[in-house]
């Protein structure tokens, strides 16, 4: 099964090699047929630390680093 690749902006850079990524995403609902938005935010490794709050990031599923950490930023 393919790995799950999302893109989104980084909102907190904090914690020590861990970013957290909002990533948004549009689908129509089935029945009223009415574009909804909705928002979900991931925490994602970042091995050196070298994205900051506002970055555009693409982050790729992979091993599980900590209890909520489950993607990893792929490299640009």
């Amino acid at each position: 099964m393919p790995k799950k690749i999302l893109s989104g902006i980084v909102v907190s850079d904090k914690p020590n090699k861990t970013i957290t990524v909002l990533v948004e995403r549009k689908y129509q609902h089935p029945i009223l047929k009415k574009i909804i938005k909705v928002k979900k935010k991931y925490s994602a490794h970042d091995e050196n630390n070298k994205f900051k709050n506002g970055d555009k990031v693409s982050i790729i599923e992979s091993k599980p680093f900590s209890k909520n950490k489950r993607f990893q930023v792929m490299e640009q």
